[in-house]
């Protein structure tokens, strides 16, 4: 049974035994299965990755393998978490980081599409790009980001975005910092909107330009991961 199907959980099997006329608790069917050789996981969820993407992905990385730490550290990567409390309570954020540190945030109302995607680059990102040499941008492929009036949003501003294979949040370290974030949102525990606001400005000034060092640093390591593992997704 096992064997048949390894996503089954214990509730699972027992429900099987004891249609099949053998009556047991979970306790023991733990221990039976744990005394057969298998272990109880958790499995971990993964971007659905066809043959394609794969092979888009180690080709990307097979173009960035020889990319130094100074060269990644010159990406800035913006990302959006949606966060919420008791429902209907929830927010979207908009926020980036680079070597230098995190950047402002953006609470945002409503969808984003490609306009008012535009329009937080405008006053979030685009500050940033003016001030650094050799500026580049990155971003995951959701549709307000791949959208034309995007990409000629950026070519207008003289904004070079770096090319990016779909379905790969390992490689994006801006992903593991949100993952930060929510965890100190969890030890919060905001009951309100503005509680929930306030906890997320304050956990994101929390992070330190040595943490998003670290995380860009990681680049390189995860370039070899998605080689090795031939384009399927890593352990990042």
């Amino acid at each position: 049974i096992v064997e048949k199907d390894r996503f089954q959980t214990l509730g699972d099997l027992r429900k099987q035994w004891t249609e099949s006329g053998v009556e047991t608790s979970r306790a023991t069917v733990y221990r039976r299965v744990q005394e057969m050789g298998y272990r109880c996981r958790i499995p971990q969820v993964k971007p659905l990755l066809n043959q394609k993407r794969r092979q888009k992905r180690l080709t990307w990385a097979t173009e960035k393998q020889h990319w130094t730490v100074a060269q990644w550290s010159k990406r800035e990567m913006p990302k959006c978490l949606k966060s919420s409390v008791k429902y209907p309570q929830s927010v979207m954020v908009w926020g980036a980081m680079s070597a230098a540190g995190v950047g402002p945030l953006c609470f945002i109302k409503g969808r984003v599409n490609a306009a008012s995607y535009q329009e937080i680059l405008e006053h979030f990102m685009l500050p940033s790009a003016e001030k650094e040499e050799d500026f580049i941008f990155q971003h995951d492929l959701a549709p307000a980001h791949s959208a034309k009036t995007t990409g000629k949003w950026f070519t207008d501003h003289g904004i070079t975005v770096l090319n990016w294979p779909a379905n790969s949040p390992d490689l994006n370290p801006i992903e593991n910092l949100w993952d930060i974030v929510k965890r100190k949102l969890r030890d919060a525990r905001p009951n309100t909107l503005d509680e929930l606001k306030a906890a997320i400005e304050a956990s994101w000034a929390s992070i330190t330009p040595q943490q998003c060092h670290r995380l860009i640093a990681s680049m390189p390591r995860r370039i070899e991961a998605v080689i090795s593992a031939k384009g399927f997704p890593t352990k990042y």
